[in-house]
């Protein structure tokens, strides 16, 4: 089994539910409240954690408690919490809002995670240099999340990015990414080409793989995802499940996905992996919280 870290953020989410979402000016009840463990970055490593793959995870969290539950929840999910310092700034928060009808919004609040910069990266260099698969995300400063991916590239590691929060990237990053993980909105921002069916997501895809990126996973959420390379085109469907919360369904699918990779899947085994991943917490509330293990995600059918 293949070594995997992930560089990347940890938040603590404050998630409401309720029927809607109120308009600007308009105050509404909600029907429940949690904290529940978050973050890209941590996400993703939980997933990976709970899949029973050998994880690490590279981040920061504030000293003020809330720091304290999400490291021991990352570590009692299987994942080696060893190389995560804290520091001055308060731990991560994201503000999320689950409507009925299973949509989500979401505003974050740094805090700890863009205090991972790069000597903070040198400091743990040796986990990168012992692990076989780095993965990272946008929720911390990207000049850190382009020197990690850099410096995993220089050491012969595979690189993964799920360039997520949405934002236009340097060809650099781009061509440092072995595999790139997008929806539909953040690959059209990376591309500069409008996403609006099959053939867009394939003409905006080769506009990076000319960068130097191997593959794309475009994932089209209620569609599943397409994967993308200089020699293959394949779509794989979602399977049919009741959303309540898509909180994390693409950390989800990350997880699983790189999960199979490790586990020396094909790639079409391990992208079947992360749609079943993905398709299981999107029928759960929260995020953390929301990712199966592997033994669900190997007796998953589908509805």
């Amino acid at each position: 089994m293949k070594k995997i870290v992930v560089v990347g953020s940890i938040n603590m989410d404050l998630v409401t539910i309720c029927e809607r979402a109120p308009r600007g000016g308009e105050t509404l009840l909600g029907k429940k409240f949690m904290q529940i463990p978050g973050g890209k970055g941590a996400n993703q490593a939980v997933a990976i954690g709970k899949m029973n793959s050998s994880v690490a995870m590279l981040g920061k969290i504030g000293k003020e408690g809330m720091g304290d539950i999400l490291l021991n929840s990352m570590k009692n999910d299987g994942v080696d919490v060893s190389n995560i310092e804290y520091c001055d700034e308060a731990t991560g928060i994201a503000k999320i809002i689950v409507e009925e009808n299973g949509q989500n919004r979401i505003i974050v609040v740094p805090g700890a995670n863009y205090s991972v910069d790069n000597d903070y990266i040198d400091r743990h260099i040796e986990t990168i240099k012992n692990c076989d698969i780095v993965v990272a995300q946008l929720e911390i400063p990207v000049e850190t999340v382009k020197y990690s991916l850099k410096l995993a590239k220089e050491l012969g590691k595979t690189t993964i990015l799920n360039p997520a929060p949405a934002r236009e990237l340097d060809s650099e990053i781009i061509s440092n990414s072995d595999y790139i993980i997008p929806n539909e909105t953040e690959l059209e921002i990376l591309s500069g080409i409008s996403v609006t069916d099959e053939a867009s997501v394939e003409k905006a895809a080769h506009i990076l793989l000319d960068k130097g990126v191997k593959g794309l996973i475009v994932t089209l959420g209620s569609k599943g995802c397409m994967f993308i390379s200089k020699d293959i085109k394949k779509s794989f469907p979602a399977y049919k499940v009741k959303a309540v919360d898509t909180t994390a369904a693409g950390d989800s699918f990350i997880g699983g996905f790189v999960n199979g990779l490790a586990a020396g899947l094909t790639f079409e085994e391990a992208i079947d992996r992360g749609t079943r991943v993905a398709a299981i917490s999107v029928t759960r509330i929260g995020a953390q919280t929301s990712i199966p293990t592997l033994e669900e995600v190997l007796n998953f059918k589908g509805e």
